[in-house]
This record gives structure tokens, sequence and C-alpha cells, in this order.
């Protein structure tokens, strides 16, 4: 698949020699998180997605009345990059935004997502209001995650 063929709306275009920063990363992650949908929880948060061809996908959290329905940055973001052709394996890094005091990580699901189609060495880089960035490995944030056996 083509670099044209992938391109959508949300979106961030770099060239494949382009190394992408944490900084830059988690500053596309606060951009997406003001596009958030939070009016129960009233929690924004923003997610980006690093592509290894050098893509950025943004997500946001989308709240529902029917709070099951709710989904998270970085999940929007996932599943927008598999909507758009990529699979396991193209995926280099993901930061996650919102306003706290503490840093934020991805809530379970959202973690076992992550493991379902990146690498246990991905940089997953978190934030909080103060705007430091904590480097973590996925595998630092699921243990002992689920996965399927190859067979």
């Amino acid at each position: 698949m083509t670099t044209k063929e992938k391109k959508t709306d949300n979106t961030q275009e770099y060239s494949l020699n382009v190394n992408v920063s944490p900084e830059i990363l988690m500053q596309k992650a606060r951009e997406a998180k003001a596009r958030a949908y939070a009016p129960y929880s009233h929690f924004p948060v923003g997610a980006a997605l690093l592509m290894k061809d050098g893509k950025i996908y943004s997500g946001v959290n989308i709240e529902n009345a029917s709070f099951g329905a709710t989904n998270c940055a970085e999940r929007s973001a996932m599943f927008t990059a598999i909507s758009d052709g990529y699979q396991k394996g193209d995926f280099k890094a993901i930061a996650i935004a919102g306003d706290t005091e503490s840093f934020l990580p991805p809530c379970n699901i959202c973690r076992q997502v992550l493991v379902e189609f990146c690498s246990p060495k991905m940089p997953v880089y978190l934030t909080k209001e103060d705007e430091s960035i904590k480097k973590l490995l996925l595998e630092d944030l699921s243990p002992y995650a689920f996965v399927t056996l190859d067979m």
C-alpha cells in the first residue's frame, strides 16, 4: 500500500526518513485532546500514534451516555490506523495526554488492544499537566498481558 493510499484527514504526513521526537508526538496528543468529546466526565484525553512509515494518527476519547459505548483516545487512533490499512507491527510509538497531576497511562482495555497490534518493546509516552514526559515500554504497562500462542 502506498503512502497516498493511506492518507486521511486525521493523519500528519512525515517523510519516511524523519525521526519524530517524543516531544513532537506528545504535542500532537495534546493538540488532539482539544477535540475530545467528554461531556460526562469532563476528562479530555488525546493520543498520537506514530507509524513506522512516519505518519501520525491522532485520537480522542469519545463519550456516550451509555458509558460502555465510550471509546478511549488510544483505541480511536489505533482503530483509525487499522481502518486505513495498517497491520500488526506497523506501530512505532504512542503518546497519551490528559490534564492530570500524575502520568496518565492507558486503561487496561487500551493496553490489551496495544498488545494485540504492537511490539512489547514499543515506547509509550505519558505526560501530566506540567508537560513532563515519561517513557515506558508496552511490556512495562502490561507485563502479564493476554496473548495467544502461534500454533
